[in-house]
């Protein structure tokens, strides 16, 4: 089974796909900043169980949707299978250690005294945003790459690597949808008014439309690149899983709900990247 895609879309560019597809996952993470207008917070079990649903969606996206293709990609080029994916995923995890160290932010439901990053006196509602926004920037390289190797045909159908293209898209927009209540609801509890709340909660996935255009430039740029870029962003989405989601999601001691929504997340995107892509 495929995704049926429209006309008008497969005639796009691969920018403009790419664009488009960032512009989506971006528009999931402002609606979830909109639960701020019905309601000033969220059952805290329902929101760990969310953020782990979250991180089992880009554990499973990591490897269907990334590191495998990198893998047939490095066989058809002829090199070390095995290279590639290895390489990149190390340098999408150093990559997202290295921003991490240096930009300041602050994660959700953490005190203001537990900011990490560079020392700064920023607003805890600026801090917030970037923690997201940090861990945004893998996931729309992640669909940019994807659109820019469904117009370099390799030893697999284009049409399929479309398709896949387009599902990881999917996977990542529904796991946006608790990043922008993770952020907007926090502020809105802390008396911020709710339009405030929700403009720092989708500003946090503005950010997503442009790396997918970055992502998408540079392997149809340098098109050898392609696998390394694949597992580059699947190291830099499982770094972000392991050093945030899942800690996050267990805060609260909701360990048993959170791991369940691990589960289910990443059931539903397997199934969704083998039925669909």
């Amino acid at each position: 089974m495929s995704l049926d895609l429209a006309p008008w879309f497969r005639d796009l560019s691969p920018l403009a796909q790419s664009i488009l597809a960032g512009g989506f996952t971006w528009s999931v993470t402002a609606l979830g900043a909109a639960v701020v207008f019905l309601t000033r917070q969220v059952n805290q079990r329902l929101l760990d169980a969310m953020m782990g649903f979250a991180a089992g969606v880009m554990t499973a996206a990591s490897f269907w949707s990334l590191l495998a293709p990198s893998i047939e990609m490095a066989a058809a080029q002829g090199v070390t299978v095995w290279v590639p994916p290895a390489v990149g995923f190390v340098l999408g995890g150093l990559f997202l250690r290295g921003a991490d160290a240096v930009l300041p932010h602050l994660h959700p439901g953490a005190r203001r005294a537990e900011a990490e990053g560079l020392a700064t006196s920023w607003r805890r509602a600026t801090l917030l945003v970037l923690a997201i926004t940090l861990h945004n920037v893998p996931e729309g390289l992640a669909v940019g790459v994807s659109f820019g190797a469904a117009a370099i045909p390799l030893d697999m159908a284009a049409e399929a690597t479309l398709a896949g293209a387009l599902t990881l898209a999917l996977g990542i927009g529904l796991q946006n949808f608790p990043e922008g209540v993770a952020v907007s609801l926090p502020l809105r509890g802390e008396g911020v008014s709710a339009p405030k709340s929700f403009w720092y909660g989708q500003l946090s996935g503005a950010v997503e439309p442009v790396s997918a255009a970055i992502g998408a430039v540079t392997v149809l740029s340098v098109q050898p690149l392609l696998p390394y870029a694949l597992a580059f962003a699947a190291g830099a989405m499982v770094y972000v899983v392991v050093e945030e989601l899942i800690p996050e999601s267990q805060r609260h001691g909701n360990t048993d709900l959170a791991t369940l929504g691990v589960m289910g997340g990443f059931t539903v995107m397997m199934i969704m990247d083998v039925a669909l892509g």
